[in-house]
């Protein structure tokens, strides 16, 4: 008797990285083509999906009796193999809160609760740790993060949170509540009006052009461009809410913020 899932395909990167985590990565037989971690998933893994499409006749025929996706962007992708008779668990962790969850409920599912607690329990001290050294900066650096750039969008909540735990405060708070990239358009000139110290840009799928952002007009004015502070994540480290968050885009706002404090 199958107690527990043996055959699963991964829609998006996390839920991939978490079960190499785990130690449960011989369960995946299909993933994402997008997926960065860890590498050799690349290698040794059927690609059976992009983001928002997916070929569903591949991933049928790889007799699946789980499907991890993630987010409402998958919906009709999940809708089809719902109705193809596939179990689905779709994701929508959008906060920090949000991603130790996933990762607790990812190993209650695949029968390894134990791991997942002790990893999860491993990110919070180091979260913990982060906000202790974010709280002893002698200054908190106002902080611009560009997730796309036409039309720009900004503060998606994970990475607004990911900002102050490393003593940082995202520029437009006001938008991270919102779900939708399209709830989170900003003008050139709202930009200007909130005169970030720092701009960091992650622009999913391609690179951050940092000297474009620069000749923006009006920016010049910019403390973050006038002291070129202004920042490449790549979205592989931060965009993709999983446990590389913690391990790589949280790493490198700290390091960007005390590069910061030298020149206060």
């Amino acid at each position: 008797m199958k107690l527990l899932p043996e055959r699963i395909v991964c829609l998006t990167t996390e839920t991939v990285e978490v079960l190499y985590m785990l130690g449960e990565q011989d369960r995946i037989v299909g993933i994402s083509g997008y997926t960065i971690r860890p590498e050799i998933a690349r290698r040794e893994k059927p690609k059976v999906s992009a983001f928002t499409t997916a070929n569903i006749d591949k991933i049928l025929a790889l007799k699946p009796d789980l499907i991890f996706g993630f987010s409402n962007l998958q919906a009709d992708i999940a809708a089809e193999l719902i109705k193809a008779g596939i179990e689905v668990h779709v994701f929508n962790q959008r906060s920090i809160d949000d991603i130790l969850r996933m990762i607790i409920t990812t190993g209650r599912l695949v029968g390894a609760s134990e791991k997942a607690k002790s990893i999860v329990e491993n990110l919070t001290l180091q979260i913990t740790e982060a906000r202790q050294v974010g709280n002893s900066l002698p200054h908190k650096p106002s902080v611009y993060f560009e997730e796309w750039n036409d039309p720009m969008m900004c503060s998606i909540r994970w990475a607004a949170e990911l900002i102050d735990i490393a003593g940082g405060e995202d520029c437009f708070p006001e938008l991270s509540q919102f779900h939708s990239a399209r709830e989170r358009v900003v003008t050139p000139a709202q930009v200007l009006e909130r005169m970030p110290d720092i701009i960091i840009g992650s622009w999913c799928g391609k690179k951050f052009q940092p000297r474009d952002v620069m000749l923006r007009e009006g920016w010049g004015a910019i403390p973050a461009v006038k002291n070129k502070m202004v920042f490449e994540i790549k979205s592989a480290d931060i965009l993709q809410p999983g446990p590389s968050v913690f391990t790589y885009g949280l790493k490198q706002l700290e390091t960007i913020f005390k590069q910061w404090e030298k020149i206060q």
